[in-house]
């Protein structure tokens, strides 16, 4: 696959999880690929010496999308180090244990200050067939259940800001789309027995927890060339949670 040969693509978050499959799967459609994290620079550098391995170019950012100038050094530095940026992935994402202060906080700078941030620098490196997508959660749609408000509320953001970017940059040729996953099995939401993974199981059509390369290939088809008629629009990969 090389439908994203040529093209250069950021990926917040991207050193594990939905993030580090994103970013692999971007790389195995030919594009070159920056990605952000914040800790366990072994496993980044390992991650970048593996993309590189297959031939594309890679780069490992430290950077946390909680500090705005931080995360648009990022994508400034990708775009000069790479020779430019066709695509940037919001993936960086935190989620809170509790609906307090703090919690808010960080879950905001990260989650919609850290996106806000990350797409104004982009935009000034991006041209016509530029692409801009955003991982939110199926919770930015429905909540479902308590204790979750506040993350929530941050990706409702995420889904009325897709909207509204899609109204700003299209006369650019920019489209901006959002992906929402459901219950995905990563180190943030395991699929490990317990009685709330069953739980969640139990409440989808599918019956099953997501992968993260499936989320991947969503992010796939919206920064291919197939999808430059779609923009403003949200994907729900969510085993049917939202149905």
């Amino acid at each position: 696959m090389t439908r994203l040969s040529k093209k250069v693509a950021l990926v917040t978050g991207g050193s594990r999880g939905i993030g580090a499959a994103i970013v692999r799967r971007l790389a195995a459609e030919g594009a070159d690929v920056a990605f952000t994290y914040v800790s366990s620079d072994e496993k980044a550098k390992a991650l970048e010496e593996e993309l590189k391995k297959t031939g594309v170019r890679a780069l490992a950012i430290k950077a946390d999308s909680a500090d705005a100038n931080a995360i648009t050094n990022a994508v400034n530095k990708a775009a000069t180090e790479l020779g430019g940026l066709n695509i940037l992935i919001n993936n960086a994402g935190v989620m809170a244990g509790a609906d307090t202060t703090d919690a808010y906080d960080r879950q905001y700078a990260v989650n919609v200050k850290g996106v806000v941030a990350a797409v104004n620098a982009a935009v000034k490196h991006l041209g016509d067939g530029g692409r801009i997508i955003s991982i939110g959660s199926v919770l930015g749609q429905r909540v479902g259940f308590p204790g979750i408000t506040e993350y929530s509320a941050t990706k409702f953001a995420v889904a009325g800001y897709t909207r509204g970017w899609a109204w700003d940059f299209g006369s650019k040729g920019i489209t901006v789309n959002n992906v929402q996953p459901g219950p995905i099995d990563t180190d943030m939401n395991p699929d490990n027995g317990s009685d709330f993974a069953n739980q969640m199981k139990a409440g989808l059509p599918l019956q099953r927890y997501g992968k993260a390369e499936e989320v991947a290939s969503a992010v796939a088809f919206l920064a291919s060339p197939e999808a430059s008629f779609i923009t403003g629009t949200t994907i729900n990969v969510d085993g049917g949670a939202s149905a």
